[in-house]
């Protein structure tokens, strides 16, 4: 598996998360992002790790846990991680895959990068993210 920066470009854009950013921007994402293969039972991070990464499902599905509580089920286009790119706080939950799954991985150090060169992506994020929290409240 290994797709072409305009593949990870078009990817990224049918992204909720990234869908408010132009696709110019989205190129120097796809330059940061790798690929990652997990197998079934994989897990991808724990809770109360330190978060650096952000993931996206390119195929395959995961589940988001604490212990035995199941927080969601993420499969195709669906992201995780997402504040670790933002924010260094502790992982609060753990990812384990439920079959092979193929992910996009963007690192905050990477991500941070780009933001400096390029304020209007958070711009983008902070869109989407406030919008979720507004609809978790409701």
């Amino acid at each position: 598996m290994s797709l072409s920066t305009v593949e990870k470009v078009l990817f990224l854009k049918s992204i909720d998360l990234f869908s408010q950013i132009p696709g110019e921007d989205l190129a120097a994402i796809a330059l940061i992002s790798t690929e990652e293969a997990r197998e079934l039972g994989d897990e991808i991070f724990a809770e109360g790790e330190a978060g650096d990464a952000q993931y996206l499902v390119i195929d395959g599905k995961v589940r988001v846990h604490k212990t035995d509580r199941v927080i969601a089920e993420l499969g195709e286009r669906e992201c995780f991680g997402e504040m670790a790119i933002l924010d260094a706080a502790p992982r609060s939950a753990t990812v384990t895959s439920l079959q092979p799954t193929s992910l996009l991985k963007i690192t905050r150090e990477d991500f941070q990068e780009i933001l400096t060169e390029k304020p209007e992506i958070a711009q983008g994020i902070i869109k989407v993210l406030t919008r979720r929290l507004r609809d978790a409240i409701r």
